[in-house]
């Protein structure tokens, strides 16, 4: 049974990617058009785009993607969005589903990589992080994204959570933006893209449902640099929280239903 399981997982991924790769170059068309536009109308029509790539993608290949807290998001309000990572999967997955335009940050690395990095490329915004100079031209990039009203869309634990912990430790930098722009801090936990594809097994991938809850935004109004280290540390305790829960809620359920079947 292992040897079966472990033989659909190696097709399906090749079917996943097969699309992913297929969709990606019908998609690079109309985002090669688009990446000659200026800002903010570049991202206005890439997230058009990308959500209707996603919108198409993820049903087709059986993950589709449910979506609670939109309500969280105030029409005109720009907000520095906080995710969870746990996959590669991840970027393509929050991004279309933040209600409004928004930039990520790419590292310099992943530009480089044929069609896949010109289209996030166009999307985001570059950072080497070797590099110091890199690093402070980002913040000004994403400072200037806020005031032309578009959202960030930032994971703070800079690399996927590969331990076995909620939420690895939060680096400053999205806690910095926020606080100098005073823009509110709108935390996100993202379900299910671990176990889509598991940190511990090579050419393995499964379809599962994917959720991304946005929780109640938190005001950086009238806080200073003095107060990255609390603001981070109470943003964390907040996703790490809920993630625990709603992680553990969703096991519960899984449980009760195996043991109802089994009487």
């Amino acid at each position: 049974m292992n040897i079966v399981k472990s033989i659909l997982r190696r097709i399906y991924l090749v079917y996943a990617m097969t699309l992913f790769t297929t969709t990606m170059l019908v998609v690079f068309i109309p985002v090669w058009f688009i990446s000659l536009l200026d800002e903010p109308y570049r991202a206005r029509n890439l997230h058009v785009v990308f959500k209707l790539w996603m919108g198409f993608y993820l049903p087709i290949v059986f993950c589709p993607v449910k979506r609670t807290g939109k309500q969280n998001f105030k029409k005109g309000e720009q907000y520095v969005v906080v995710l969870n990572h746990n996959s590669f999967a991840d970027g393509s997955i929050s991004s279309p589903w933040i209600p409004g335009p928004n930039k990520t940050l790419l590292k310099v690395e992943i530009a480089k990589v044929p069609f896949f990095g010109k289209i996030f490329k166009t999307a985001s915004i570059l950072v080497d992080r070797n590099k110091g100079v890199s690093r402070q031209q980002s913040l000004v990039k994403m400072q200037e994204a806020l005031e032309m009203g578009i959202h960030l869309c930032l994971y703070p634990e800079g690399t996927r959570n590969n331990t076995n912990e909620p939420l690895q430790p939060f680096y400053d930098g999205a806690f910095i933006i926020a606080i100098k722009a005073q823009k509110p801090i709108m935390p996100g936990v993202i379900f299910n893209t671990r176990k889509i594809l598991p940190v511990n097994k090579k050419l393995w991938a499964t379809p599962k449902s994917i959720r991304i809850d946005f929780l109640p935004p938190i005001s950086t109004e009238g806080l200073t640099l003095q107060d990255v280290p609390a603001l981070k540390e109470k943003v964390h305790l907040i996703m790490s929280s809920y993630y625990t829960m709603h992680r553990d809620e969703g096991l519960a359920r899984r449980t009760i239903k195996h043991a109802a079947a089994t009487l």
